[in-house]
């Protein structure tokens, strides 16, 4: 794992947009893995911004996400669904085709999990997951505790990921489960990006780097990646211990 501290949010922004501008110029057919929230916001900003000025060809690029909430119509501007489209897909025209999202409103959420599956295996595999890192140190709806064996899987939400998510919608929504990508996608993707900012992130971020590589705080699999990154700005590393 390689740890990056930036000065402000900003410049994490501008440098992991940087990251998958640079991936998707050396591979054009890419398959890139998104997380929705907060933290990656200002990344996607960037990389809209920077894919115009440098004419990046998008057009052969797949883009999977990484979670949906259950139950959520994905015209709600809370859902991932609606957030990655405004986002994303639509300032950069990105093809139907090559957007790969869970349906939150699935009668049958199992056979979507399973077609998100084989959708990951038949692109051959995720070339860079972005994802950032929630208040309990969930990646995507990976929740404490879950299998480190799972691949696409329905969940229970805890409580904290349930209030937290409230910020996402305009009135108060139920938010019980999830639908998510799951931990063996993260180990297996090629190179994972964890972005986080803000002091908000700093307690959660100093357990998922100092604390004991285990599920019972999936974020800390991030150490265990392969080819992890951590991007951070400094409000969020304030208290590493250096």
């Amino acid at each position: 794992m390689k740890l990056q501290i930036f000065p402000t949010y900003n410049e994490l922004s501008q440098s992991a947009a940087k990251v998958i501008i640079d991936i998707i110029i050396q591979k054009h057919h890419a398959v890139v893995c998104l997380a929705t929230g907060d933290s990656p916001l200002g990344t996607y900003t960037h990389l809209v911004q920077m894919g115009r000025e440098q004419h990046v060809d998008f057009s052969k690029v797949h883009f999977v996400g990484l979670d949906e909430w259950v139950g959520i119509q994905p015209t709600n501007p809370g859902s991932c669904t609606h957030y990655l489209n405004k986002n994303l897909f639509d300032p950069l025209n990105i093809s139907a085709s090559h957007i790969h999202l869970f349906d939150g409103l699935s009668t049958n959420l199992d056979a979507e999990c399973q077609k998100m599956n084989d959708t990951v295996q038949r692109l051959g595999g995720i070339d860079f997951m972005v994802v950032g890192i929630g208040m309990n140190g969930h990646i995507g709806f990976n929740e404490p505790g879950v299998s480190e064996s799972l691949y696409a899987h329905s969940i229970q939400l805890e409580e904290i990921t349930q209030s937290v998510g409230q910020k996402y919608f305009a009135t108060e929504t139920p938010l019980r489960k999830g639908i998510t990508l799951g931990l063996q996608h993260f180990l297996q993707a090629r190179a994972v990006l964890l972005v986080a900012n803000g002091t908000k992130k700093a307690a959660i971020i100093q357990k998922t780097l100092e604390d004991t590589v285990d599920v019972k705080l999936p974020s800390t699999l991030i150490r265990k990646h392969t080819n992890g990154f951590v991007f951070l700005d400094t409000e969020a590393a304030s208290l590493l211990k250096h």
